[in-house]
């Protein structure tokens, strides 16, 4: 790969280039992390054998082999990930349904938790669109109707790819004043970001019903006062999408499109997988489809997976984005 790239005549198609060279430099990660992962064992083995001369060392190596383990266990993770879209980066849909204010508050807690699991992993993410819901809560908390959210990074969405379905929290509501359970729904769906010249979907102009619209925020106040915001409709399957990211027009639309894209592939995809469903499902929590984790804050505090039946009481890690808690009993 190297010297397909050295020669130019390559560069007479650039985006087939940039491909190679994009794929290139991920192996040459993976080949540097396997040296350096060898090279780490090679020292375990040099001070293993200074062991019986010098028990100090004894703790070196349990620490040095934890860390090996540790490194190995993620490398693996890597491995399982192996899907087509896998490696690419993600667009996070998050949807307030049954359960009011508390279902938009509960998508404001759902964006911070995913942001923060992409701050763990080393990820960019932005925010792509936002619907806002009423303002004047407690404490001036304002929820989230729906929100688009863009995470850029290696194996973005395999990571994030099993976070699709219905998530339902169970709490006493700060937006009550009585003091009894609520229960609130979101939906969550996570999308592969396909570029261009890999993607097989074709999208036709006049199959589009492009508006445009003033970026707003809490309040009304606006993020900018010309109509830079744009909304995207396709006629033929009816999928909406928003962008108010970017303060010209042109950028939002590129990425409107970007995420119009991600969603028509993602709905052949499952056709391929034999499990068509809806682009976009109406109703309320319990009628959207695959509900896959209970949030619970009252009476008790717990997290429950309920595709792995994995459970932890740990939850202020979770919606602190430590979703690792959960995954990795997923993955194995």
């Amino acid at each position: 790969m190297e010297e397909e790239l050295s020669n130019p005549d390559i560069w007479d198609v650039p985006s087939k280039a940039l491909e190679k060279q994009k794929k290139l430099s991920f192996l040459l990660s993976k080949v540097k992390e396997t040296e350096e992962i060898e090279k780490e064992i090679g020292e375990i083995k040099e001070i293993y054998s200074e062991v019986k001369v010098d028990a100090s060392l004894e703790e070196e190596i349990k620490s040095n082999i934890e860390n090996i383990k540790k490194r190995l266990k993620k490398e693996g993770f890597k491995v399982l990930l192996s899907g087509k879209f896998d490696r690419k980066d993600a667009i996070i849909e998050i949807s307030s349904g049954a359960g009011g204010r508390d279902a938009e508050d509960f998508v404001s807690m759902l964006f911070r938790m995913y942001r923060r699991y992409g701050e763990r992993k080393g990820f960019q993410s932005k925010m792509l669109s936002c619907s806002y819901g009423e303002s004047g809560g407690p404490e001036g908390r304002v929820g989230i109707k729906n929100v688009s959210l863009e995470v850029k990074g290696d194996y973005a969405f395999g990571y994030l790819k099993k976070e699709s379905g219905t998530h339902r929290l169970v709490r006493k509501s700060p937006f009550s004043s009585s003091s009894t359970r609520h229960t609130s729904f979101a939906q969550v769906e996570v999308f592969p970001i396909i570029d261009n010249n890999e993607s097989q979907i074709k999208i036709n102009e006049d199959e589009l019903k492009i508006d445009t619209f003033r970026s707003s925020g809490p309040g009304g106040q606006h993020v900018n006062k010309r109509e830079s915001a744009i909304r995207i409709t396709h006629l033929p399957t009816g999928i909406v999408v928003s962008v108010q990211s970017e303060r010209l027009q042109g950028e939002n639309k590129r990425a409107a499109m970007k995420i119009l894209r991600a969603k028509l592939e993602n709905i052949e995809e499952k056709k391929k997988e034999q499990e068509i469903e809806k682009a976009k499902e109406k109703g309320d929590g319990a009628s959207w489809g695959t509900q896959i984790r209970n949030y619970i804050l009252h009476p008790y505090k717990m997290v429950k997976d309920l595709r792995t039946q994995t459970t932890t009481s740990n939850v202020e890690n979770i919606l602190d984005g430590d979703l690792d808690l959960l995954k990795d009993d997923f993955f194995q």
